[in-house]
């Protein structure tokens, strides 16, 4: 037993499947992660565990009881602590020479310079419904040449939606535009999982309210979405292996047993998207018995 932090020992057990010299490639990267709730904080420990060495986080909340079925960083001692100081206190735990730039203000327009300032990747762990940071971070990303991962819990499973520079952006692939908030959620959550997997065990469904902008989340989908994040993380810093990127998507659903790939060329504008989109608002529309 030691009390002493040493890098080539804290992840020796990485190595086999990466080698020393990518190891200490992953140890000069940066990635910024805004967002330290329920996926944002798995991200964070995650690529910590990896041995990234430098991190930009945002979020501007504190821990509440409700997030205690799924955050990382949500526990008694936490509660009213700000998220982004717990998460990156955890991280250091983890790995003490870690280089971590706060944005306890969350990230947002004036701030995004600063938050994308010598990164290498960027990991969305925004909430579902912070449409106004998501739409500017992945623009910003798509501005600078910045690589850029969703990965989103959806109800036991997770779906994975990567932006690399030169091809397909955020906007070109779910249009969001300007349009009105609940019209963003539906092409959010349509675009993400066109394969939609997770559906057919929503036992209640009125668990579900996109304009009271609240939904059911399950600890599973969040560390399922980190695994996930941090694997095509690893592809793309280390530029090994195939990284599938938008159009492509993949989902994989935990409780289903199912692996779906999904290809939208045109994002939400695929027939077959306009066609979901239009199903669900119709569902949606529908009076309950």
């Amino acid at each position: 037993m030691t009390d002493t932090f040493s890098y080539p020992a804290a992840f020796a057990r990485n190595i086999g499947w990466v080698v020393p010299a990518e190891q200490e490639t992953l140890r000069r990267k940066r990635v910024a992660i805004a967002g330290m709730g329920g996926v944002g904080g798995s991200h964070l420990l995650t690529l910590a565990r990896l041995g990234i060495g430098a991190f930009h986080i945002a979020d501007f909340d504190r821990f509440d009881i409700a997030n205690f079925n799924r955050q990382a960083g949500a526990m008694m001692s936490t509660l009213e602590r700000p998220k982004v100081d717990v998460l990156a206190n955890m991280a250091k735990d983890i790995n003490p020479e870690l280089d971590i730039k706060r944005f306890p203000e969350g990230v947002n327009r004036d701030n995004l310079e600063a938050f994308f300032e010598g990164v290498d990747l960027y990991v969305d762990g925004l909430d579902f419904f912070a449409f106004e940071a998501r739409q500017a971070t992945f623009a910003a990303c798509a501005r600078l040449g910045i690589p850029a991962i969703t990965a989103a819990p959806l109800g036991m499973g997770a779906a994975l939606l990567n932006f690399m520079p030169g091809k397909m952006t955020f906007e070109q692939y779910f249009g969001w535009g300007v349009l009105p908030d609940d019209e963003k959620a539906l092409r959010f959550l349509v675009g993400l999982a066109p394969a939609g997997l997770h559906g057919s065990y929503l036992v209640d469904p009125t668990a579900i309210n996109l304009k009271e902008q609240r939904g059911p989340s399950t600890v599973m989908g969040c560390q399922l979405c980190a695994g996930a994040a941090a694997t095509e993380a690893l592809k793309i810093l280390l530029k090994r292996g195939k990284v599938l990127a938008a159009p492509h998507g993949v989902q994989y659903d935990a409780y289903r047993n199912k692996l779906v790939r999904t290809w939208r060329p045109g994002g939400n504008n695929h027939p077959l998207q306009r066609l979901l989109m239009m199903l669900v608002k119709r569902r949606r529309a529908a009076p309950r018995n």
